[in-house]
């Protein structure tokens, strides 16, 4: 995979960021706020990537557009109240970003938070120069539609074919395959590897440092 790609795109929560198991608990705890059954621990896991107006639909799909409102205010209401920090990376994901940063790929971010919510985050991880183009979910489409992939690659001027997709969940990797693009799944976040693997991504990792091996 050496010399293989231009731009790598990564996913941010359970990519980037260990902030699965809080995500699954703001989004069960916007149920509970709400009225609702809680939803599985896995059956929330699944609906990361989507928007949050997405992932609440699908965990809540009875509720009416009122009570989405409440829920996606009370998901957000939830989520930030914990401060994000560079700590909330995996192990080794801030050197790796500066390593592939400086070996002359173009990165971006393509996620499902919203403009606001990434924003905040790439402030408190202190990673807002490293990316040349970050989309969200409230901006474009959301996961599995390809336009966010579209748009950065535009942005870069990548081929398909030059561009990669990084990401932990089967909405990541549906869209790169939307967008015939390249893939790597990693396994710590999400879905599992076997639920990765369905989408014929070129690696399933655990982790997404392990990329570094295999591109650099």
């Amino acid at each position: 995979m050496k010399n293989r790609f231009d731009v790598i795109v990564f996913d941010w929560d359970g990519t980037l960021v260990n902030t699965i198991d809080w995500i699954v608990h703001c989004l069960q705890k916007a149920g509970e706020q709400c009225g609702y059954v809680i939803p599985e621990p896995q059956a929330a896991k699944d609906t990361i990537g989507l928007s949050i107006e997405n992932a609440v639909q699908a965990l809540y799909p009875n509720a009416d557009t009122a009570t989405n409102h409440k829920l996606v205010a009370s998901y957000s209401q939830t989520y930030f109240s914990k401060q994000l920090t560079q700590d909330d990376f995996f192990p080794g994901i801030y050197d790796m970003l500066i390593h592939l940063k400086e070996s002359g790929y173009q990165l971006a971010v393509a996620t499902g938070k919203t403009r606001a919510g990434l924003t905040h985050a790439l402030a408190a991880t202190g990673t807002e120069s490293i990316f040349n183009i970050t989309r969200c979910a409230d901006e474009t489409a959301s996961k599995p539609n390809p336009k966010m992939l579209h748009e950065i690659m535009h942005h870069t001027q990548a081929t398909a074919d030059r561009t990669l997709m990084v990401g932990d969940s089967i909405h990541d990797l549906q869209m790169a395959r939307n967008a015939n693009v390249p893939s790597v799944g990693v396994a710590c976040g999400a879905n599992s590897r076997e639920s990765l693997q369905q989408y014929d991504p070129l690696l399933c990792l655990q982790q997404a440092t392990e990329l570094l091996t295999f591109i650099s």
